[in-house]
This record gives C-alpha cells, sequence and structure tokens, in this order.
C-alpha cells in the first residue's frame, strides 16, 4: 500500500484592500443611517406633542376679560317626596362673570341669589334631573334666573352663566 502524500495546501489568499474597505463603508454607513433615524424619530416625538398643546389651549381672545368665578357655598340642598319616598339633590354652584366691580357687588345680594335658586330647584320634578338633558336645563334656568334677578337689582345682568360643579341625585 503506498502512502498517498497529502496535496500542498493551497494558500488563502486575504481579501483584497478595496474589498476591506468597501464592508467597511457598507456597515459604517448603515450605522450613521441607523443612528440619524433614531435621532430623527426622538426629534419628532419630541416636538410633535407641543404643537397639540398649543392649538387645544385656550387662549383669550384679545379684548374679552378673563373670567371671575364666585361660588355660592355651602353646597344647595333641596329634598324631595318623590314615589312616596324621601330624595335629595345636592348641587354647588359656581358664578361666572367679566366685570370685576359688578361680581363685587354681586357679593352683596348673595342671600337674595341663593333664595331664587332653592325656590327653583325645589320646584324641580326629580324624574327630569336624572338625565344629562335635564341637569343641562336646570343649569340654564338657573342662569336665566340669577340674570334676571341682577337685572332687576343692578340693572345689569352681570353673569354670563351659573355652572354646577357638582350635582348629587340621591
Amino acid at each position: 500500500m503506498a502512502r498517498q502524500q497529502p496535496e500542498p495546501a493551497q494558500p488563502v489568499a486575504p481579501d483584497s484592500p478595496s474589498a476591506s474597505r468597501k464592508k467597511l463603508f457598507l456597515l459604517v454607513g448603515a450605522g450613521l443611517f441607523a443612528l440619524l433615524l433614531s435621532i430623527g424619530a426622538a426629534a419628532f416625538f419630541l416636538f410633535a406633542g407641543e404643537d397639540e398643546a398649543v392649538v387645544e389651549t385656550p387662549v383669550v381672545e384679545a379684548g374679552k376679560p378673563m373670567a371671575i368665578y364666585q361660588s355660592l357655598d355651602p353646597a344647595f340642598v333641596v329634598n324631595y317626596a318623590h314615589k312616596g319616598r324621601q330624595r335629595y339633590m345636592q348641587v354647588n354652584v359656581v358664578l361666572m362673570g367679566r366685570d370685576p366691580q359688578l361680581m363685587t357687588q354681586l357679593g352683596s345680594h348673595l342671600p337674595l341669589i341663593r333664595n331664587e335658586l332653592v325656590m327653583l330647584f325645589s320646584s324641580e320634578e326629580f324624574d327630569a334631573l336624572f338625565s344629562p338633558e335635564g341637569k343641562e336645563a336646570l343649569r340654564e334656568r338657573a342662569s336665566l334666573a340669577v340674570k334676571s334677578l341682577m337685572e332687576k337689582e343692578l340693572g345689569n345682568p352681570v353673569i354670563e352663566s351659573a355652572l354646577f360643579t357638582n350635582i348629587v341625585l340621591q
């Protein structure tokens, strides 16, 4: 048996310098592209939220004074006899106007305003107050009642509206 001699190994030719550089440039280019893409995405998400905030923030119109609020504390509590049971409504009312001088004058008439609102609230039908439409209608009637009362007392409606900041029916 004759022994065969192994064939001499073929020398492996290293990649040519131009092929290595091409791979290096591709890798560096891909890395830079990924970095720029991530920076762009981060900038988009950071600055995109600011545009929405500017659009949604309320802007006071030029020449229109800021709103002034007068809370009617304590809350109104009214009782109703409904289907043979005792029922209650508790409502917090805030009056909104824009003239500081008139709103100050309104303060001296708060007992009269509270009386008017108690009479209005106690004359309501309890069933009508459960729907959002019924609550809104009551709020509008309260606004009209206060405006009418202030028109008689001060010669000016003083407020723009009465707001219900809390309403509980039980």
